[in-house]
């Protein structure tokens, strides 16, 4: 396997490999599976082995458990914390007992709240990109981008981010302090931040992209062949896009995906994540299984040539009807 290449992140100084590993779904949230059911100690092997292979980029979030992932993601670190890039997000409020209230919060006593808080679960000092997973649309961004910037000086985070924003936001927040990422769903079958202008803003502004589900939650993949594939505690079941005559619409699309694979003699995954990589993007694919961390990042160390993308990029112009990527509540917390 060639050896991972690493880019920098935005333009203040971060580093990272040229993919990174989304750890989502190595545990439940608020009690529903994400991608099926995990197994501790195959999720802490598939962060073990990526390092090994210089996927040393992990992408967690208080949210996810709650507080749960974090905890996880400390085990497998322990002991050698320094090797890792660690990137965590708040702003889903979890109040005292653990809970999630499913409101955003935003305001600057909640930032130092949970940071503290995730400091304390991933065992560690120092977050090197902490993100604001939502929007808090009762608090002006200016003010937790602040409380973000005080977190910086005092040494508790390398550098801050944004999740699921709009190009205003990212605008206004920048201003007050410079950031270094801005994570949004992206693939494929998701492009909505490019029709929105979102990624022209964060290239003038030279702030980096992360794609988070780069493989479509898993649709590309091919492994979903029909709705009732999902067990009943999979969140996806929920999700438009996978249900109806849009799930069939979308199956026609992967396959047309998967023939160009084919004459690659790679996976529809590798090839959607080559798309991903060879646009400068960090995409952060989720696994919790040693092959898939492995196939993941031999993908993204492939470069396809300008016809392959345009090919690949016909097959899903720019605007196709993939089905809303989240049920209306969820749509809802996303600031467009």
């Amino acid at each position: 396997m060639s050896t991972i290449q690493k880019f920098k992140l935005g333009n203040q100084g971060l580093i990272v490999p040229n993919i990174g590993l989304g750890c989502m779904g190595m545990t439940q949230i608020a009690g529903m599976d994400i991608y099926g059911k995990a197994d501790e100690k195959e999720a802490i092997a598939t962060i073990h082995r990526s390092l090994e292979l210089g996927g040393n980029f992990l992408d967690t979030a208080d949210l996810y458990g709650p507080l749960l992932n974090e905890r996880l993601v400390a085990k497998a670190i322990k002991g050698n914390r320094d090797a890792y890039v660690i990137a965590t997000k708040f702003g889903y409020e979890i109040d005292d007992n653990e809970q999630l209230t499913w409101q955003f919060n935003g305001k600057k006593e909640y930032v130092k709240k949970a940071v503290e808080r995730s400091l304390k679960n991933l065992g560690t000092d120092y977050i090197d990109l902490y993100y604001l997973h939502r929007l808090d649309p009762n608090t002006p961004i200016e003010e937790t981008v602040q409380a973000m910037a005080d977190l910086v000086k005092e040494g508790k985070v390398g550098y801050i981010g944004l999740s699921e924003v709009s190009s205003e936001t990212i605008r206004k927040a920048h201003k007050i302090h410079p950031l270094t990422a801005v994570q949004t769903e992206y693939s494929l079958f998701e492009r909505s931040a490019e029709e929105a202008g979102i990624l022209d803003t964060l290239n003038k502004l030279e702030i980096g992209f992360v794609a988070y589900s780069p493989l479509g939650r898993g649709f590309i993949s091919g492994d979903i062949k029909s709705p009732d594939d999902f067990d009943d505690t999979d969140f996806r079941k929920a999700i438009p896009r996978f249900q109806g005559e849009q799930f069939y619409k979308n199956i026609e699309l992967v396959n047309e995906i998967q023939k160009m694979a084919n004459e690659k003699q790679i996976t529809a995954s590798q090839l959607a994540l080559s798309w991903i990589a060879s646009k400068n993007i960090l995409a952060i694919p989720g696994t919790k299984r040693v092959k898939y961390v492995e196939q993941n990042i031999a993908a993204a160390q492939m470069v396809l040539s300008a016809d392959e993308m345009n090919r690949l990029e016909t097959i899903i112009p720019l605007g196709t009807q993939t089905g809303a990527r989240y049920d209306a509540a969820n749509m809802a917390g996303i600031d467009q």
